[in-house]
């Protein structure tokens, strides 16, 4: 089947005259994930991942990939004749040198300019030219192939109410105006759906598990225009945004409106998150202003609304998973549960809770080898039963109106030996090195990365994806600036942390065709103490759930890192104890015991 849709798009590809043709896994807004229209990736690959990029030429095909789906997209790849490149893996040919190297002296460089991301494509256009090669960007040769491809979903949109946002629209206009008159911007065009809904204070569903609809915005100082298609826009909506001067636009009009800004404009674009048909729309002598979207930094930081509303989304996941923790502990020994069955049960205890909107992304029920599989999802072939003698790695989170939530525990069933109990409590050492961090105001995710890491690098071990990202409010459950990592993405500039932000701290351990470990909580950067040294910064800790214990080897943790965990897990049990049955409470009583 995959080999199929390759040769039909090479036979496209010979008409256009196209010897290299790259499809991203993007949609026309740069988003991680995309609903079922945009995975022509994953179509013409079978690889379901949610990062990658796909190039074909006339004789061969490869698809990059980082750490987290190295596993995953081996499995998938098999048989498909598709190569797989390791992205930051000694060796590994990056895609720009294999397109330059493989465009031949008839060919072009060819891919749809609208999901094509514009920093991609420039760098892809260089390199195409470099070899004297042009370059097709109009043609979505996927799409022509795609037999029954999905329509764009029409959802509704809606408005987040101000209890839930915490700030109008006008005042957040008002900022991003504020912060254009410092860089001397004549227009802001955001392409960044989340950036959208956060500003605009709205929310829809044409993304699954991410609440967002796909529109455009240019913001000038006399004028607003939202590029929205009109099946999802209600009168209500369209009178709610022109009450705060934001004209209702036809979707597709973005790029005619970029067309005809004049020369010596100055147009605040981030080259990060619009694609390369937006930035090519301009003409000839109109300044591109390529700084991250000022939207970005404003909806990182929580307002004083938002941080109350997360923490108690946080107190409805942590009853929801650990009445799921205590009935996995307890059930798997006696029942068949299995990881399909696992993931439904939890929703549905998340259902129970008040305000739950859906998942924030699509459940990770990993049990024995699975769990070494970073981002791995359950289906009906792979799914197996949940029983003793095993890890069960659980990475899932839920939206409510309160704010989105991203909890993941390992599970301990039954017994493991004293090597793997070794693992995870390093990677649990790890996450409360990070979760008590006491630093400096200034300091970036990339200078304090290596604190969660530092026990597993004694060990000499390591996982390959980062320590933790932020969380948007009742948004994507991955969202910038803020991150942990230890290693600077292209592109990409390290963010000081501010008190208001949410970054999730979750360190792991994989060993393949074994299991997997990984421990996560969310932290809300707050303001400590202020000395002769400066403004410092610590943690809270939003995460209610409990850390099983029985993976647990109390002598390989220090008094410190032991009086954490117990400090942890005694607020635990305070707050949620009070919304439990019996049973479960006492359970609760015993896994957040004092060690």
């Amino acid at each position: 089947m995959i080999r199929e849709r390759i040769e039909k798009l090479r036979e496209k590809m010979r008409e256009a005259g196209i010897s290299v043709y790259v499809i991203p896994s993007s949609d026309f807004h740069g988003s991680e994930y995309v609903g079922e229209h945009f995975r022509a990736r994953e179509y013409l690959s079978g690889f379901t991942g949610s990062a990658g990029t796909l190039i074909v030429t006339l004789l061969e095909a490869g698809l990059w990939t980082d750490g987290r789906y190295f596993l995953q997209a081996e499995r998938q790849l098999l048989g498909s004749g598709i190569c797989l490149y390791r992205m930051g893996e000694d060796g590994t040919e990056k895609m720009e040198d294999f397109i330059k190297e493989r465009l031949t002296d008839e060919g072009m460089l060819g891919f749809d300019g609208r999901v094509m991301g514009a920093y991609q494509a420039e760098e892809l256009v260089k390199r195409a030219k470099e070899k004297n090669r042009n370059v097709l960007m109009t043609r979505d040769l996927v799409g022509e192939i795609w037999e029954e491809r999905p329509e764009i979903v029409n959802e509704k949109v809606w408005i987040l109410k101000a209890c839930y946002a915490g700030e109008d629209t006008g005042s957040k206009i008002k900022r991003v105006r504020e912060r254009m008159k410092e860089e001397g911007a004549d227009a802001c065009v955001l392409a960044s759906l989340c950036d959208i809904a956060w500003l605009l204070n709205v929310r829809g569903g044409d993304i699954p598990c991410v609440p967002v609809v796909m529109s455009y915005l240019c913001i000038k100082m006399d004028s607003c225009r939202w590029y929205v298609r009109k099946e999802v826009i209600s009168e209500g909506v369209r009178a709610y945004v022109k009450g705060y001067g934001v004209e209702v636009q036809e979707y597709e009009k973005i790029y005619q409106d970029l067309e005809e800004m004049e020369k010596g404009e100055r147009v605040w674009m981030d080259k990060r998150n619009v694609n390369y048909r937006l930035l090519s729309s301009l003409k000839e002598g109109v300044c591109v202003i390529d700084k991250p979207n000022p939207t970005e930094f404003m909806k990182a930081v929580k307002n004083p609304t938002e941080i109350q509303n997360l923490k108690e989304a946080h107190r409805k996941e942590g009853i929801a998973f650990t009445k799921f923790m205590y009935w996995v502990k307890n059930r798997a020994k006696k029942e068949k549960i299995t990881e399909l069955s696992a993931a439904a049960y939890l929703k549905d205890r998340r259902a129970e809770q008040g305000h739950y909107m859906g998942d924030s992304f699509a459940s990770i029920c990993a049990y024995g080898a699975h769990g070494a599989v970073v981002h791995y999802e359950a289906t009906k072939k792979s799914d197996v039963q949940v029983k003793e003698g095993a890890f069960f790695l659980v990475d899932t989170g839920g939206h409510y109106l309160e704010g989105t939530t991203d909890t993941t525990r390992t599970l301990v069933l039954g017994e493991v030996n004293k090597e793997q109990k070794k693992m995870y409590t390093a990677v649990l050492r790890g996450n409360l090195h990070l979760a008590y961090a006491k630093f400096l105001s200034g300091c970036t995710g990339y200078s304090l990365d290596v604190l969660c890491r530092e026990p597993l690098w004694q060990m000499g071990m390591d996982y390959k994806h980062g320590t933790g990202h932020g969380v948007g409010y009742y948004l994507s459950v991955h969202e910038g600036p803020n991150a942990f990592r230890w290693k600077m993405p292209e592109h990409e500039s390290a963010a000081v942390l501010e008190a208001g932000m949410v970054t999730t701290d979750e360190p792991g351990v994989y060993i393949e065709g074994e299991y997997g470990i990984r421990i996560e909580q969310e932290l809300l950067c707050v303001k400590g103490e202020k000395n002769k040294y400066g403004q410092f910064l610590e943690f809270e800790i939003l995460t209610l759930t409990p850390i099983d214990l029985d993976g647990v080897l109390t002598e390989e943790m220090s008094e410190t890192e032991r009086g954490w965990l117990n400090q942890y897990h005694q607020r635990v049990y305070r707050e949620l104890s009070p919304y439990l049955e019996e049973k479960e409470r006492a359970w609760l009583r015993e896994y957040t015991r004092e060690i």
